[in-house]
């Protein structure tokens, strides 16, 4: 099982290391065999080859079963103006691996319920999943400038969906759905946007293959309020580029800390066991401002780790295993800055994902 591994600027590298030893305590325990490649892209990349993802890391990415990716970005490249800049490595990833379904599970861990700055009573037993549409709407339309108008400066993005993508999106979020609590809802603006429309409209024609599975559409203003009101309401939640990635940074707060969340980013493409070739990774950003100083929150790696091994390599008993070795090492008192509470043991980066392999030792 062939794992690209990109670490990527800031925390990236410190997160991705307790990751990878987590994923060699899981083949380990379970009997099976993973090799690790490794390459750069962001800003190290563009420091070094000046473009944010060589032609080498994705074409590695495109050998590989698997790729995790640490966290890309920082002030050193943060120039609006600038051509390239370390984004441009995760666009490249996605268009290069034909990824198009981006998966933000949310789980708030009762250990962690006064963490959150939400009452306990709203974010206990949350466990949804947000379905992020990845390759289409405003982020990826043509034309996207600025232009010179007659009065003055203007600035245009399209934002342009056709009725394959939103299918298939909402094809991964109803199956998704029948795992878990069968319940799916399609967030839109079908009020005001054409693009909206035709998303609701897609959707409905889905959703009549999957009769099992509740279903429901939200305006994506409401959806914001009720996240934060009622999010034991929702089970997996469907909507497009731009919504989804505003509305999952929102849901990161339900569970106390951006490192806690993970993600996983598939689409059609298949490895060499069979499964999705996807790439998995934080939500986090690179955090340069704790970088290097061991105080990085490893879990978010750790999780998608977890994804990792479910959805590319076909490997449910050790993702399980790692989610328990988690929830374990919360229960055991272990906590990172940022989740820190009075009376727990604070441990940096490296003693997190320690305790989590400690963990998964049989």
């Amino acid at each position: 099982m062939k794992i690209l591994v990109l670490p990527g600027d800031g925390i990236g590298p410190e997160v991705v290391e307790p990751a990878k030893n987590v994923l060699e305590a899981c083949a380990q325990r379970f009997g099976f065999q993973v090799a690790f490649t490794e390459a750069i892209v962001g800003g190290a990349a563009i420091d070094a080859f000046r473009t944010a993802l060589p032609d080498g890391a994705l074409h590695l990415a495109q050998a590989s079963d698997a790729v995790l990716l640490g966290a890309v970005g920082g002030p050193k490249w943060d120039n609006p103006r600038a051509a390239v800049r370390p984004e441009q490595a995760l666009l490249g990833l996605r268009k290069g691996l034909g990824l198009f379904a981006n998966l933000r599970p949310v789980r708030v861990f009762a250990e962690l319920l006064d963490t959150a700055p939400l009452k306990a009573d709203i974010v206990r037993d949350v466990d949804l999943v947000v379905v992020r549409e990845l390759t289409g709407g405003l982020y990826f339309g043509k034309p996207s400038e600025q232009r010179q108008g007659p009065e003055g400066r203007e600035g245009v993005d399209t934002l342009l969906y056709t009725e394959v993508e939103v299918a298939r999106l909402m094809r991964i979020a109803f199956e998704l759905a029948r795992t878990r609590r069968k319940k799916v809802t399609s967030v839109d603006k079908a009020n005001m946007l054409s693009s909206s429309r035709l998303w609701r409209e897609v959707a409905h024609e889905v959703q009549r293959d999957y009769p099992d599975v509740a279903y429901e559409d939200v305006l994506v203003d409401a959806m914001a309020m009720h996240l934060l009101r009622r999010p034991r309401d929702f089970d997996v939640i469907a909507t497009e580029n731009m919504f989804g990635d505003i509305l999952t940074d929102e849901a990161s707060i339900l569970a106390g800390s951006m490192g806690l969340l993970p993600s996983a980013s598939l689409g059609d493409s298949r490895n060499s066991l069979g499964h999705p070739r996807g790439l998995y990774e934080p939500i986090h950003g690179s955090a340069p401002d704790i970088a290097g100083h061991n105080t990085a929150n490893p879990l978010a790696t750790i999780l998608s780790v977890a994804l990792l091994l479910r959805y590319s390599l076909g490997q449910a008993a050790a993702a399980a295993a790692i989610e328990a070795a988690v929830a374990q090492v919360l229960v055991d008192g272990y906590r990172t800055p940022d989740i820190a509470q009075p009376g727990t043991r604070q441990v940096g980066c490296r003693e997190m994902g320690a305790a989590v392999v400690q963990c998964l030792k049989p």
